[in-house]
């Protein structure tokens, strides 16, 4: 690390908790500028949400209860989810670009795996290491080595294997600015949970155990309302900037029994980051509860 390097490190280690959402910024060895924007600043403008399923009534009862959920809310909000089962599928505003914060991470641990398979090599002990740290802790400084190991142009290869095409890696190489979309994510989702040509079965089960094995603190957001019974992968991000407020994105994927589906719901024009949190945890229990019913074992 350098004397620069490390001098940032110092300063972003003495702010207060309420401020560390900020370090999902740093990448490439640089600190994001909270003065700048980049990425949609569009005003919240209402939207409805639009299912399609083909068990009888679902459809209509997932958009009436994802639309009651964000009702008064002020956040720019899109959302995707798929579920298996029962072939469903809702939208919202999910072709929008959001600053990606720390949900990159699934990408780079990917990339990695992708690059790695390719290559006809397991990860190395170091590169493991990393990959646990940057999913389970939402560790910055091993995302930055991992991002900075694979370089844009393995990157940008694994996007568009995965047809993660509206996906765009930042021009500066800051990861926490890549531009993302929540139907891009849940593509991201369904490669992880689903056999597919891009990512080895073994590839698949490396990012679900580490997306299953995130800290307590950071398991908020879309498994809220999850059922007791499903086996709960998840990884958040949130960044607050000077304008368009608080980034609070969280992606769900839930496995096991009778369970197969997938939640990406991306926020920003959060006034606070316990703001974003309450917007995706509204929404995610009503997806959990509709398409669980009538589960009562649910999580609180």
């Amino acid at each position: 690390m350098d004397k620069h390097t490390m001098g940032r490190h110092r300063r972003i280690s003495r702010l207060p908790r309420t401020t560390l959402a900020s370090r999902a910024a740093l990448a490439a060895g640089a600190l994001v500028p909270t003065i700048a924007s980049v990425g949609s600043a569009h005003a919240a403008t209402p939207q409805t949400a639009i299912c399609t399923s083909d068990q009888p009534g679902l459809a209509d009862e997932l958009s009436e209860d994802i639309n009651a959920a964000l009702d008064g809310s002020t956040a720019t909000t899109a959302i995707s989810l798929h579920d298996r089962t029962t072939n469903t599928t809702c939208t919202l505003d999910a072709d929008r670009t959001f600053d990606s914060a720390s949900t990159v991470k699934v990408t780079v641990l990917g990339t990695l795996l992708w690059d790695a398979q390719k290559d006809g090599r397991a990860l190395t002990q170091e590169e493991k290491d990393r990959a646990t740290a940057m999913i389970t802790k939402s560790d910055n400084d091993a995302t930055t080595a991992l991002w900075k190991q694979l370089g844009a142009d393995k990157i940008n290869g694994f996007l568009q294997a995965a047809g993660m095409t509206n996906t765009v890696l930042d021009s500066e190489g800051h990861w926490g600015l890549t531009q993302i979309t929540a139907n891009d994510e849940e593509k991201l989702l369904n490669l992880v949970t689903h056999a597919n040509p891009v990512l080895s079965e073994d590839s698949r089960g490396y990012i679900l155990k580490l997306t299953s094995e995130v800290i307590p603190s950071q398991r908020w957001g879309t498994p809220a309302g999850a059922p007791g019974d499903a086996q709960v992968h998840v990884k958040n991000g949130w960044l607050e900037r000077a304008t368009n407020g608080w980034r609070v994105h969280s992606l769900g994927a839930f496995t096991g029994g009778d369970h197969d589906y997938t939640i990406t719901v991306l926020s920003q024009d959060n006034a606070t980051m316990d703001d974003g949190i309450a917007n995706i945890e509204g929404v995610a229990r009503a997806v959990h509860q509709d398409l669980n019913a009538p589960a009562a074992d649910a999580r609180p």
